[in-house]
């Protein structure tokens, strides 16, 4: 485990996280946005763990396949950091690409963030979804390569370069100023047969600041749900988990598909509390008899 640690201010008291250690495996800058954000808001101290290449749980250079789902990734990554460190309290972030649910044709990013606590036997589960400079280009000359690579929004968005095709083997990444990144796309354009160079985003966290500020949202929302304590058992995480189907047609009164009510639960006890919306009637046009 490395010595940074970033230390809040604040004194301990009740029902909170303030002065915890927190035990962070990262290796792609991770910390520079979830840290700040818990020591402000939870009041606790993320120390940095390595002494293990979380590559080898997954790349976006697709060289290493993720194992499981998002969450599974995400967990593992904390429990390797808890047992380095020897921690009770551990965190880990886990990011995912496809399309944006409202704007289908346009891709989107998903990160999850994942708080253990072995001493309360809890799991709290964070989710920020938000834009992304995510793209890619085959290019046949620097001059098509450097257009996409202001479109990406470089050098402050690193890029990776592989010849050919998005499938060769061999790659360069890490390219953050215009003299690597030129000198790599000669490298590819020279090695293709098909004298086309394969250029992509670089989603590694450090190197892609849009990224790293849905990783901060998500710490926000961590953040919230740990702040937010369960009325029967007291213990954090207790946060909106569901939500009840059935709001009536504001014409027929028949039930649709929106939602009527919220479900908030609580991660150790079970506990739930059903909020209902404010709304009384769905819209028509929800409503399978009124609208088929």
């Amino acid at each position: 485990m490395s010595e940074k640690t970033h230390q809040p201010n604040n004194e301990p008291s009740a029902n909170s996280y303030r002065n915890q250690r927190v035990a962070l495996l990262t290796q792609h800058g991770k910390e520079a946005v979830i840290a700040p954000v818990l020591a402000e808001l939870l009041g606790c101290c993320v120390e940095i763990v390595d002494g293990f290449d979380t590559d080898l749980l997954g790349t976006f250079t697709r060289d290493i396949a993720r194992e499981g789902s998002q969450l599974d990734a995400a967990r593992k990554k904390a429990r390797i950091g808890m047992e380095l460190s020897g921690l009770s309290i551990g965190i880990a972030s886990e990011g995912a690409f496809g399309p944006d649910p409202f704007a289908f044709m346009l891709p989107g990013n998903r990160e999850l963030l994942i708080w253990i606590d072995d001493r309360l036997g809890i799991e709290v589960v964070a989710i920020s979804s938000g834009r992304t400079n995510l793209s890619h280009c085959l290019a046949e000359s620097w001059e098509e390569a450097e257009d996409f690579a202001r479109s990406a929004g470089f050098p402050e968005h690193g890029l990776v370069i592989r010849p050919v095709d998005e499938n060769h083997p061999e790659f360069r990444k890490g390219l953050a100023d215009w003299a690597g990144l030129k000198d790599a796309v000669i490298w590819a354009l020279g090695l293709a047969p098909n004298r086309r160079a394969f250029i992509e985003t670089d989603m590694r966290a450090f190197a892609n600041p849009t990224r790293l500020e849905n990783i901060r949202l998500a710490a926000e929302d961590l953040a919230r749900r740990l702040t937010t304590l369960c009325p029967a058992c007291d213990a954090p995480g207790f946060s909106l988990a569901g939500q009840v189907r059935g709001l009536p047609c504001e014409d027929c009164g028949a039930p649709t598909g929106e939602a009527k009510a919220d479900v908030h639960r609580c991660v150790r006890c079970e506990h739930q509390v059903l909020v209902e919306r404010e709304r009384e009637y769905a819209s028509a046009r929800y409503c399978d008899y009124c609208n088929p």
